[in-house]
Order: C-alpha cells, then sequence, then structure tokens
C-alpha cells in the first residue's frame, strides 16, 4: 500500500511540473509571426519593390500574416494594380492598417487584402483617376479603374446565408461599393447619391463590409484579431532598395532622360567627344540600370534604344538632311525609354494588359525628350558664347582685308552649269558640277537621287538648283 501511494505523489508530483511545461509549449507554438511592411508615401515604384522584397523576405521566414501599414492619397494606377495582384496571390493572409488614409490607388491595394483594420477618423475611397494636374481623366481609364475595383471586390468572395427556406448570397465586399468608389453616376440608396465619389470613413467601413474593425495602432489590431500571443517584424529597405526606389520615381526617370537627350543634342554642336556625351551615358546607365534589376527591362528594350542612336547619328553625320532613318531613329529611342517602364508580363499578358499601361510612361518619355531638347539647344547656345569655356567655339576674328572670305569664290561660277544629284535633295543635299561635290538645295519640291540639275542662283554661298526635265 504504502508503495502504491508513493507512486501516486510522485506521478502528481511530475503532472504539477509537467502542466506549466506543456502550457507554455502551446502558447509558443501559438505564437503568430507579424511581418509588417510601410507604405506611408504616393505609391510609386519604390512602394512596389518593398512588397516584393518585403513578400520574399516573409515567406523565407514563415510568416503567418502579412501587415500593410498604410498612409496614402494615392498614386500611379499601373503600380497599384501591380501590388494589388501581389495581394491577391498571396499565399500568406495579408492584413492592412489604415492609419489615416487610404486613397485612390491605396484604396484599391486595400480592398484587396484579407483583413481592413481603419484608425478613427480614417477613410477610404475615391479612386477616381486623375492626370498630374487633379483633372479627371477620360471616362476609357475610368471604365478600367471600375472594372479593376468591382473584379477586386468580388475577389474576395461571398457568404452563404440561410433564413428559413431562403438562401441568400451576400458578398463580402459589395462590388458595387467599391464600383462607386471610381464612377460619380452610381446610385446605391442610403450609402450614396449620382454626382458624388464615395468615401467610407472608419464607421462607415465598418458598417458596410469594408472594414474589419477599428484601431489605434498594430496591437490593437491583433486584439481585434484575437491574437494575444505575436512578433512583429518590420521590412527595413537597404540603401540599394532605397537607391533603386530614387531612381526609378518617375520625375526622376523624366530628368535622366532629359539629361540624355540634351547631352546628345550638346555634343553634336561641339567638336570631339567631351563631357555631354558622358553626361549622357550615364544617365542613360542609371536609367535602364534599376530597370533592369527589377526585371522591367530586358535586353531587346536596351536594344532598341541603342539602335535608335545610332540611327539618329547616321542620319545626322552620314546622310544630309533628315529623312526616315532619323524619324526612325527617334522612334525606337521613344519606345525603348517607354517600354523600359513598362513591366513585360503586363506585355505578355492581354488579359490584364491596359492602355494606362503605355499611356503614361509615353507621356513622361515624350515630355522629358522635348524638354531636353529645350535644354539642350539653350545650354549649347550659353556656352558657346560664355567666357567659362572659351575653347568650344572659335573666338578670333578674320578681317577680309587680310585675305579672308566667307564663301568660296568658286561657287559664284558655277551658276548656270549643269550637273548631278548625288543624294536626294529634300530640299538639302549634294551635287557634282565638272567632277566636284557641292552642298545644294532645292529651289522647287526635292529631286531624286540621280536626276539632272541646273544651277539657278547662289545666295550667300548656297547654290540653289532645279531639275532638268
Amino acid at each position: 500500500m504504502k508503495t502504491i501511494k508513493f507512486k501516486r505523489v510522485l506521478a502528481f508530483l511530475f503532472l504539477i511540473y509537467l502542466i506549466p511545461t506543456i502550457s507554455a509549449q502551446d502558447s509558443t507554438s501559438q505564437k503568430k509571426l507579424v511581418y509588417k511592411i510601410n507604405i506611408k508615401e504616393n505609391i510609386m515604384p519604390a512602394a512596389w519593390r518593398s512588397v516584393k522584397v518585403g513578400f520574399d523576405e516573409a515567406k523565407q521566414k514563415n510568416a503567418d500574416i502579412i501587415l500593410i501599414h498604410l498612409n496614402t492619397y494615392g498614386g500611379m494606377v499601373n503600380i497599384a494594380d501591380s501590388i494589388r495582384t501581389k495581394f491577391l496571390n498571396s499565399t500568406i493572409p495579408v492584413w492592412v492598417f489604415i492609419d489615416n488614409q487610404a486613397a485612390s490607388a491605396g484604396a484599391l491595394i486595400s480592398i484587396a487584402c484579407d483583413s481592413i483594420y481603419m484608425r478613427k477618423g480614417g477613410s477610404i475611397g475615391a479612386a477616381t483617376v486623375v492626370d498630374q494636374s487633379g483633372k479627371v481623366v477620360p471616362d476609357k481609364f475610368q471604365s478600367f479603374m471600375r472594372s479593376t475595383m468591382r473584379a477586386t471586390a468580388e475577389a474576395k468572395g461571398y457568404d452563404t446565408i440561410i433564413t428559413g427556406s431562403d438562401t441568400i448570397l451576400k458578398w463580402r465586399r459589395d462590388p458595387r461599393i467599391a464600383e462607386a468608389m471610381v464612377d460619380p453616376s452610381i446610385y446605391i440608396e442610403g450609402i450614396i447619391d449620382t454626382g458624388k465619389v464615395l468615401t467610407f470613413t472608419t464607421e462607415e467601413a465598418i458598417k458596410y463590409g469594408y472594414c474589419e474593425g477599428k484601431a489605434e495602432n498594430i496591437n490593437e489590431v491583433m486584439q481585434h484579431a484575437g491574437i494575444k500571443e505575436y512578433t512583429v517584424i518590420e521590412f527595413r529597405p537597404s540603401l540599394i532598395d532605397g537607391i533603386i526606389g530614387f531612381l526609378t520615381n518617375p520625375m526622376v526617370s523624366g530628368l535622366l532622360i532629359m539629361v540624355i537627350i540634351g547631352g546628345i543634342y550638346f555634343e553634336l554642336q561641339t567638336p570631339g567627344i567631351g563631357f555631354p556625351i558622358a553626361a549622357a551615358v550615364v544617365a542613360a546607365i542609371l536609367y535602364f540600370a534599376p530597370l533592369y534589376i527589377e526585371g522591367l527591362v530586358e535586353n531587346w528594350e536596351i536594344v532598341i534604344f541603342i539602335l535608335g542612336v545610332i540611327l539618329v547619328m547616321v542620319e545626322i553625320f552620314a546622310i544630309p538632311g533628315f529623312g526616315i532613318t532619323g524619324i526612325s531613329g527617334i522612334i525606337l529611342m521613344v519606345a525603348g525609354l517607354t517600354l523600359a517602364m513598362v513591366d513585360n508580363e503586363t506585355l505578355r499578358d492581354p488579359v490584364s494588359f491596359n492602355i494606362l499601361t503605355i499611356l503614361k510612361p509615353f507621356g513622361i518619355v515624350v515630355l522629358s525628350v522635348f524638354l531636353g531638347l529645350i535644354a539642350g539647344i539653350y545650354l549649347s547656345r550659353k556656352a558657346l558664347t560664355s567666357s567659362l569655356f572659351p575653347n568650344l567655339a572659335l573666338q578670333n576674328n578674320l578681317p577680309n582685308e587680310d585675305g579672308y572670305i566667307g564663301i568660296d569664290s568658286k561657287i559664284k561660277s558655277k551658276v548656270g552649269a549643269e550637273g548631278t544629284a548625288i543624294t536626294t535633295l529634300r530640299p538639302a543635299g549634294k551635287v557634282e558640277i565638272d567632277g566636284e561635290w557641292f552642298d545644294a538645295v532645292a529651289e522647287f519640291g526635292y529631286i531624286e537621287k540621280g536626276s539632272k540639275i541646273k544651277i539657278t542662283k547662289d545666295e550667300a554661298g548656297q547654290l540653289y538648283v532645279t531639275k532638268i526635265s
């Protein structure tokens, strides 16, 4: 009997020791790993990079939840669409804590999250597409945004509610509400009148299923979700991430394009190879390199740009006038710079492709090319007359009394002579007279290569010709 009692006492003591250990193990096993990514700026390429790198790290660390700490007034629609797709396809639940604002593109990526939590006084909505000046863009762009918002809401599914003999399918997030955040013509009884774009406050978002709860900080988000034990790991962008994010900003990309175009133009106005072309090369590297690292640029897009530059150079130095070669070069340069900003995955998928994907980068490139040419013309004129660069242009006088004249005296003797067009005159080109080549201008229309011509006049050393029928 004593032996049995002793064994019972030992078993009881063992259980007393074991129970806290089991509880601690259960508590540890239930502890959640939360990976937090901050998006507290406009939705730009830097935010997209943070999301991509952050999701990869969260997967490596086996995170249980990815939490987006959001405060934004919007940004680029194509970037927001890429982030939205990333959220929808994530195997790890994605939550968002709206720390004040989720406007425009911010509303789109918030609706793509599995759970939405908002701070008191926050708002979500107002997703109408506008341009840089804030002006509402044409309806074809709004149509894309409406369908994207609607599809994102539908992706969250619906609940089946059985009441008596009735079965009701209720959307978790009503697609019509998401669409009304874009389209002011939509009317939803008790929620929004026509003529207004829908924006929810925190209380309204909770009421209509666009917010799971109200919270003032991350701790309250976890409490509301019923998670007591958790660890938060925050994504910290590296120096490289910061540099790439800075260089891929559309404004910085535009400035780099201006330097590329302005440098090429400036170099064409000065002899030899110097600083302008070096600046253009460095700007081109800074433009393409981060986009290449991001996977937006492939080799063929860089080749298109370089081929365009070569064609422009050939047109300027080897072919008189400016024709199909130069125009083709400009088109290829603009195409290379534009396509470099576009995600190639979007180009491969005709279903997800939308016109905004091309038009926005194209607008940035065209505007930057125009401003770059203006800047190149202005700076080249300033530099050639500036005392800071005395060797860029000839400053000495060549007086007539010393035997210097401004034109070739042989040119005047060629008036009335006949010859052959060596190149096509559009209207300028080259002609051959008595075995010598001269620059000439067609007096009427253009003259094909190989045509017989006649010199009609000479003005300030410039020969004018007509075609001999």
